[in-house]
C-alpha cells in the first residue's frame, strides 16, 4: 500500500510539473473563443429551415370571411317572373348584399421538386456557414502559436540573461578580491559591475514582456496558465505536402450551394398539382335558384384538383443560371489563388526551415568556441594578461552565441509548426 501511494504521488507530481503544451493551448483557445457558439446556432437554424420546408406537405388550411355589396345580381327575366307570380311563386332574386365565411384546405400532390430543392439549399447553406466558422477558428490557431512561441523565445532569453548575470556576478566577486589584493584596478571592477547592472535591467525588461505575452495567451485560452514554464513542442517531420486546409472545404460547400440553387431554378419551371377542398357558410349558396327565393345562409362545399404553372419562371431562367455559372467561376478563381498562395508560403517556409537547420549546426560549433575563449579569458585575467574590458567582450560573445542558438532552435520549431498549420497536418 505504501508503495502504491508513493507511485501515485510521483505521478501527480510529474503531471503537475509538466508544462502546458501547445496542443492544449490550441484546444482551450478554440473552446473559449466566442465564435464557437456559432456551431449550435447554425445547427438550430438548419433544423428550423428543414422543418419549414417539410411543412409544405402538410395540408394548408385558411379561414376567410367577406361581406360584399354588388351593383347588380342575377335575376329572372320580367316575363318569366310574371308567370311565376301568377302561379303563386314569389322570386325575389339574388340580394345585392352577400356574406361568406369560408374554410379552404389544400394538399400538395406534386410540387415539381421545389420542397426537395429548398431542403438541399438549407443544408448547403448550413454547411457553408459551418465551413466559415471552421476557417475562422483555424486562423485562431496561428495567433495562439505566435504567442506560445513568443513566450518560449522570451523564456530562453530570460534563461540566458540569468546565466549571464551569474557569470558576471562571479567575475565581479573575483575582481573585487583582486582589487583588495592590489592586483586589479577599480576601473575593472566598475566595468564589470556596470555590465552586471545592465544585464539585470535587461532581465527586468524580458520578464515584463514575458508576463505580458502570458497574460494575452491566458485571455485566449480563458484560464490561467497552470505552469511557470511552457512545454517545448516536439520536433516533427512533415513528409506530405498535400494541403487539407478548411478553406478548401469552404470552397466545396459554396459549390454545393450553387448546385442546390440550380436544382431550385429547374424546380421552379415545373407545374404544381394539388388537391383542394372549400367549404363556406353564407349567402348566396351554390344553389342560385334557392338563394333567389330565400336569403337564408346555407352550407356549401367544393372539392377538386388544381394545376398551376408559373410560365414567367422561364423568362428569368437563363439569367439566373448564368449568374450561378459566374459565381462558380469566381469560386474556382478563389480556389486557384488560395492554392497558389499556399504553395508559395510552403516553399518559403521550407526554405526557412532549411536555413535554420544549417544555422543551428553552425551555432553548436560557435558556442563551443566562444565558451573556450571565455574560459581562457578568465584565466588570462587572473594572471593579469588581459583587463576586464576584454573579459566582458568574451562573456558577451559567448552569451550572444548561446542566445542565438536557443533562438534558432525555437524559430526552427515555430517554422515547422507554421508549415504544419499551412498544410493543416
Amino acid at each position: 500500500m505504501k508503495h502504491f501511494f508513493l507511485t501515485l504521488f510521483a505521478v501527480v507530481c510529474a503531471v503537475a510539473s509538466r508544462g502546458q503544451s501547445l496542443e492544449e493551448c490550441r484546444r482551450l483557445a478554440r473552446e473559449n473563443y466566442p465564435e464557437i457558439r456559432q456551431y449550435d446556432l447554425i445547427a438550430q437554424t438548419e433544423q428550423y429551415n428543414l422543418s419549414n420546408a417539410a411543412r409544405a406537405w402538410i395540408p394548408q388550411v385558411s379561414l376567410s370571411g367577406q361581406v360584399t355589396y354588388q351593383s347588380a345580381t342575377p335575376t329572372y327575366p320580367e316575363a318569366f317572373n310574371t308567370i311565376l307570380q301568377a302561379n303563386g311563386v314569389e322570386m325575389a332574386g339574388i340580394r345585392r348584399d352577400q356574406y361568406k365565411v369560408a374554410l379552404d384546405v389544400s394538399q400538395n400532390i406534386w410540387d415539381g421538386g421545389q420542397t426537395k430543392a429548398t431542403k438541399a439549399i438549407a443544408e448547403a447553406e448550413a454547411e457553408e456557414q459551418l465551413s466559415r466558422v471552421d476557417v475562422s477558428l483555424y486562423n485562431l490557431q496561428s495567433r495562439v502559436d505566435n504567442l506560445y512561441f513568443g513566450i518560449l523565445l522570451l523564456d530562453e532569453r530570460k534563461a540566458q540573461t540569468e546565466a549571464l548575470i551569474e557569470v558576471l556576478a562571479s567575475n565581479l566577486a573575483r575582481l573585487q578580491t583582486y582589487y583588495k589584493n592590489g592586483v586589479a584596478m577599480q576601473a575593472d571592477v566598475d566595468a564589470v559591475e556596470a555590465e552586471l547592472l545592465t544585464a539585470r535591467q535587461t532581465l527586468g525588461q524580458v520578464e515584463s514582456s514575458r508576463a505580458s505575452y502570458r497574460r494575452m495567451l491566458e485571455v485566449f485560452i480563458g484560464q490561467a496558465l497552470n505552469t511557470e514554464k511552457l512545454e517545448r513542442p516536439a520536433m516533427v517531420e512533415l513528409k506530405s505536402r498535400t494541403s487539407a486546409r478548411p478553406e478548401l472545404a469552404l470552397f466545396d460547400a459554396q459549390e454545393s450551394k450553387l448546385a442546390a440553387q440550380r436544382n431550385a431554378i429547374n424546380a421552379s419551371l415545373m407545374p404544381r398539382f394539388s388537391a383542394f377542398a372549400q367549404g363556406y357558410y353564407g349567402y348566396p349558396g351554390m344553389d342560385m335558384f334557392k338563394s333567389m327565393v330565400s336569403s337564408d345562409w346555407t352550407l356549401n362545399a367544393i372539392v377538386g384538383v388544381r394545376m398551376s404553372w408559373n410560365i414567367g419562371a422561364f423568362y428569368t431562367k437563363r439569367n439566373n443560371l448564368e449568374k450561378l455559372n459566374a459565381a462558380q467561376k469566381q469560386i474556382a478563381v478563389q480556389r486557384d489563388v488560395f492554392l497558389f498562395n499556399t504553395e508559395m508560403q510552403t516553399t518559403q517556409e521550407d526554405g526557412e526551415i532549411a536555413r535554420l537547420r544549417k544555422a543551428i549546426e553552425d551555432d553548436n560549433r560557435i558556442v563551443e568556441l566562444r565558451r573556450r575563449v571565455r574560459m581562457a579569458a578568465e584565466s588570462q585575467l587572473e594572471n593579469g594578461v588581459i583587463d576586464a574590458t576584454d573579459l566582458l567582450r568574451k562573456i558577451t560573445d559567448e552569451t550572444s552565441a548561446t542566445l542565438a542558438r536557443s533562438t534558432h532552435e525555437i524559430e526552427l520549431l515555430q517554422a515547422i509548426y507554421r508549415l504544419k498549420t499551412t498544410l493543416n497536418q
